[in-house]
């Protein structure tokens, strides 16, 4: 679903400031893979988050999505592949529209639309429905303004509004880390379940190494721009804290660890 082929990103090339951000990156994503990705502060997983997505354009290598090649694409053009959760919950959404025009919006995405702006009744239905999973009370509430939800309930608004059009692949941005540890796990409960049953590709990037063993079928660690670590099957079913910990501190040469990473 995912190919990224030999990919390296420079910013500012040929400068006093020149700094490789990811070097030689590969890495294949397959349908239904459910990828945790780890690592340090300024390790890479950021920048190739928004490689994929179009923010940034390689230096060099090659970006396939779903056989598309979209390494030259530019990002708007790739958005109808892609469902992506923010870290900061304000940014996936539009605070001033109600919850439903919010959903309209993610529905109608990559649709062509006419002049009119108008929800239909089969639409306010499926929206409902939609909301229903999240189990937060959301359906009852489809004409309140999204800026009057609390973060958590935003970010689960977020969340579904990304995968209402199933998308190729999920982007998942540390979509917990600004969140309340009770929230954060509500979010990541109802992660787990639409990703299972939607059956979607999904790729998350986390700090927290709990979390990274919890979730899915596979884990990247990224140290120094590369990728260090991709484990995965029976291997991760048997991994714990402390001995990912020890793979960390090879893979990186530093027995520093910040606490982010395990709480």
């Amino acid at each position: 679903m995912l190919k990224l082929q030999h990919v390296t990103i420079v910013f500012n090339p040929g400068t006093v400031n020149e700094k490789t951000a990811l070097e030689d990156v590969s890495l294949h994503i397959r349908p239904g893979d459910f990828v945790t990705m780890i690592g340090g502060n300024g390790a890479g997983k950021s920048t190739l988050l928004n490689c994929v997505s179009g923010a940034y354009i390689p230096t060099s290598g090659k970006i396939i999505i779903g056989g598309t090649d979209v390494t030259n694409m530019a990002e708007f053009r790739r958005a109808s592949m892609l469902g992506r959760v923010f870290q900061d919950p304000m940014m996936g959404t539009a605070g001033n529209l109600w919850i439903e025009e919010n959903l309209s919006l993610a529905y109608r995405r990559g649709k062509k639309r006419g002049l009119g702006w108008q929800i239909h009744g089969d639409e306010r239905k499926f929206f409902r429905e939609q909301l229903a999973r999240l189990e937060l009370g959301l359906g009852d509430r489809m004409t309140t303004k999204v800026k009057l939800l609390s973060g958590g309930q935003r970010q689960a608004l977020t969340l579904l509004m990304a995968t209402l059009q199933r998308p190729k692949l999920l982007l998942l941005d540390e979509h917990t880390a600004a969140l309340d540890p009770k929230t954060a796990h509500k979010v990541l409960e109802l992660s787990d379940q639409i990703i299972s049953e939607d059956k979607l590709t999904t790729l998350m990037v986390t700090h927290n190494m709990r979390d990274a063993i919890r979730h899915g079928n596979r884990l990247v660690m990224m140290s120094e721009s590369r990728i260090a670590l991709d484990i995965e099957g029976e291997e991760k079913a048997k991994l714990t804290v402390e001995s990912l910990l020890e793979r960390f501190s090879v893979v990186s040469g530093s027995d520093e660890v910040d606490d982010k990473l395990v709480l």
